[in-house]
């Protein structure tokens, strides 16, 4: 009933905006044409509504039941919906929509905005849909597995949207504004906002469940990352040695790896001096040490962490097209 009555509320403000729109003339040309659907769409907006699934899943089966809230508008929901009973996934969609219209500059474009908009979409219609499947006491009472389980699902959820280049809305959308106005980084602003809502999550469902919900956004934020990027840890290594030639050789012989050679100096003894930079996956790292203590003992390696490695003996290079 709830459903119906926004849907109508919805077709009288269409209506209302398109009169309003066509008094001002807006050109809907300008906006259409910026948009082109290639075949890596479709495949996008799969993405998106498994995602959303997901996040909705997590969200029936695990926080809704156990009282835990992980921030952003779902979590502002929740809370409503403890006093109000009012379906979480319409209160998700109508949090989202003010926010959108602030955001809209920000948002990448009309390709990315309309990303976003059906990934909300989804979630809230999800949301709303899966409590006639699902059942009301979710899968468990222990309050430990509902906080890990949940945070893994609705990270994984989270993260494959983000792999179909969507976007969860709230929080994002949010920390975009905060970021371009006050100078907060998108990670602060995330905080600022969750904390709010944890903070609301304490007053009412209690500060035990609160600090699992904190618990929960963490374990949420490792299993997006998780699942946007994979789990292929990539080391870079950069050798300062006297055998370049002989190292960089056997790099390219024995790990099959590209190489790189930079020139530089040495600041305390002002000689020239070569560095290789490669990349290496992690299971190769060991063998990089061997191989270049083997031909220099003296050399200096130092040995980083890259987020990722795009190109010849990795992941293809991808445009982000949006």
């Amino acid at each position: 009933m709830g459903w119906l009555l926004f849907l109508a509320g919805i077709v009288h403000f269409i209506s209302r905006v398109g009169r309003t729109m066509e008094k001002h003339r807006f050109h809907f040309k300008q906006f259409f044409s910026q948009i082109e659907f290639k075949k890596r769409d479709l495949g996008d907006i799969l993405l998106i509504l498994i995602g959303a699934l997901i996040q909705a899943a997590a969200l029936r089966l695990f926080l809704v039941p156990a009282q835990l809230v992980s921030g952003g508008i779902s979590g502002m929901a929740q809370l409503i919906h403890h006093y109000t009973a009012f379906p979480i996934g319409m209160m998700v969609l109508l949090g989202n929509i003010p926010l959108f219209i602030l955001g809209w500059r920000y948002l990448g474009g009309p390709r990315f905005a309309i990303r976003t908009i059906f990934s909300i979409l989804a979630f809230s219609v999800f949301t709303d849909v899966l409590v006639f499947f699902l059942p009301v006491e979710g899968v468990t009472n222990d309050l430990v597995l509902n906080t890990i389980y949940g945070g893994l699902l609705l990270g994984i959820g989270l993260g494959i949207v983000y792999r179909g280049r969507g976007t969860s809305g709230g929080s994002d959308i949010l920390g975009r504004i905060l970021n371009r106005h006050f100078g907060i980084t998108i990670s602060q602003a995330y905080l600022i906002t969750d904390s709010l809502v944890v903070l609301g999550a304490g007053f009412v469902f209690g500060w035990t469940k609160a600090l699992y919900g904190l618990v929960l956004i963490y374990v949420s934020g490792l299993a997006a990352e998780a699942a946007l990027q994979g789990t292929n840890v990539i080391r870079s290594a950069m050798i300062v040695t006297t055998q370049t030639d002989a190292i960089a050789q056997a790099i390219m012989r024995d790990l099959e790896r590209g190489v790189t050679i930079l020139s530089g100096t040495g600041a305390y003894t002002g000689e020239p001096k070569n560095v290789i930079y490669c990349a290496v996956s992690r299971m190769e790292i060991n063998r990089l040490r061997i191989l270049v203590h083997d031909i220099d003992p003296k050399a200096f390696m130092v040995i980083g962490q890259a987020q990722e490695a795009l190109g010849e003996g990795f992941k293809p290079l991808h445009l982000d097209d949006h």
